[in-house]
């Protein structure tokens, strides 16, 4: 007898169930490609157990995002003044066929991703271009129209579409309320299932107890609560999706996460420099230094093919872009000769520059790369249900989260050749260089 459910072993979940029509996008080419595209790029050179994929995420994501709309959508946790605002709660045809749409569009909200993830995004698209274009373009093609054509009922691309990107990468498109909570479920900044499943599963492959924290609390104390985002004059109540009281705690712990990976993970001097030598390979070994936005040729392209292209190229010193692909293959990448540090700053906020700029000049622009990361902000605000029923601000409720640190990051990496002479240069001087220039200088008066 043919199985209407299927089951799929999970590392962090257990079990994840998908019906045959669920199937048939598991089982699709832009799908499958995932199963070879690293999570975290070349994180797996520093931490061998990162060796995870998109795969694995998405599927963890549509796990935890179902999770999510089935308790803030229980009867028995709206209350009536939300039911007002968003009229869906009401209609039992209508959430099931939104339940299945934010099933798919979580399952798909990272299908557009290049080769090796994020790492080589930004300047390696065409202007305009990052992946949740490409997720939009693949949603909404012939291949996956005619599957979404078949499921019972018939899903709009351009739901799953708003949902798998959000109102910041669907500008162009108009979200409802509901269509706005939903996207959040998936993609949002506080409780989004993409944030918690990538800090649970990076963590757990890693080997690392940062990114972990109680998402099963989490998820039973969140709703769907009636807010006023702003003290404005004439701002109507919306909803937005929150937390219970009782579940602060565990979103201290979500927010703290996510700090830690990205302080001691995400932001490794070793894995930002791997990243910074892999663009420098792709910027000489794509067509025109760019990836291509054609669909087709961007689902025949993973990583895969360009592991190929390092091996090629690291060990035959005859290859045009042989010295790129051995600083990562034969570990032979670029050092920290600087980081940002708090002393520094106060002298000179962009005292990385500085000494990125002196050493340039006086080694070669060719054996340095500076590389900074500073986070937008810090936790994002989101509504709280106390236990007596008024609704406050989680960053008036909670002193953790209005003290959870910004994550930045300033590196400046040094060829490992003249490396010996270039930092004993840079300690003999550096108090001079960090020194801010004075305006008759930069305007060049004596």
């Amino acid at each position: 007898m043919a199985k209407n459910i299927h089951e799929i072993r999970d590392s962090i979940h257990v079990f994840i169930r998908l019906d045959d029509q669920e199937r048939k996008v598991l089982d699709s080419r832009p799908f499958q490609r995932l199963r070879h595209i690293h999570q975290l790029a070349l994180t797996y050179l520093i931490y061998p157990g990162a060796t995870h994929k998109r795969f694995d995420h998405s599927l963890g994501v549509m796990e935890l995002a179902s999770r999510i709309f089935d308790v803030v959508t229980n009867p028995d946790n709206v209350t009536d003044d939300v039911r007002n605002l968003l009229p869906e709660l009401k209609d039992q045809n209508k959430l099931q066929y939104w339940r299945l749409v934010l099933r798919m569009a979580a399952l798909c909200h990272d299908i557009g991703h290049l080769p090796f993830s994020h790492a080589a995004e930004k300047e390696l698209l065409p202007e305009g271009w990052n992946h949740e274009k490409l997720t939009r373009e693949i949603i909404q093609s012939s291949e996956m129209q005619e599957i979404w054509n078949s499921i019972t009922p018939p899903l709009r691309a351009n739901d799953i579409t708003k949902l798998a990107v959000g109102p910041k990468e669907a500008s162009d498109l108009t979200f409802t309320d509901w269509e706005t909570i939903l996207s959040e479920i998936i993609v949002g900044d506080a409780f989004g299932a993409d944030r918690m499943d990538y800090l649970l599963r990076d963590s757990h492959h890693i080997g690392v107890v940062y990114g972990k924290f109680d998402h099963y609390r989490l998820i039973d104390t969140l709703r769907i609560l009636s807010f006023l985002p702003s003290c404005e004059k004439g701002a109507s109540v919306e909803p937005a999706l929150g937390v219970e009281e009782g579940g602060i705690h565990t979103s201290e712990a979500l927010m703290l996460a996510r700090y830690f990976m990205y302080s001691q993970v995400y932001c490794h001097p070793v894995r930002r420099i791997y990243d910074i030598h892999l663009k420098d390979f792709l910027k000489e070994w794509l067509q025109n230094g760019k990836f291509s936005t054609d669909i087709q040729q961007h689902i025949k392209m993973t990583d895969n093919e360009i592991t190929v292209a390092f091996m090629e190229e690291a060990f035959d010193e005859s290859r045009p872009i042989h010295q790129h692909a051995r600083r990562i293959l034969r570990r032979e990448h670029f050092k920290v000769i600087y980081e940002r540090n708090p002393n520094d700053v106060r002298i000179n906020p962009e005292a990385g520059q500085s000494v990125f700029n002196a050493l340039k000049q006086e080694f070669g622009e060719e054996h340095f790369r500076r590389d900074r990361y500073p986070q937008k902000g810090g936790a994002p605000d989101f509504p709280v249900r106390l236990r007596g029923g008024q609704i406050v601000s989680s960053l008036a409720k909670s002193d953790t989260l209005k003290r959870v640190p910004i994550v930045s990051v300033d590196y400046v990496f040094c060829d490992r050749k003249i490396y010996g002479r270039a930092d004993e240069w840079l300690k003999a001087i550096r108090d001079k260089i960090i020194l801010p220039k004075r305006e008759e200088d930069i305007n060049g008066q004596n």
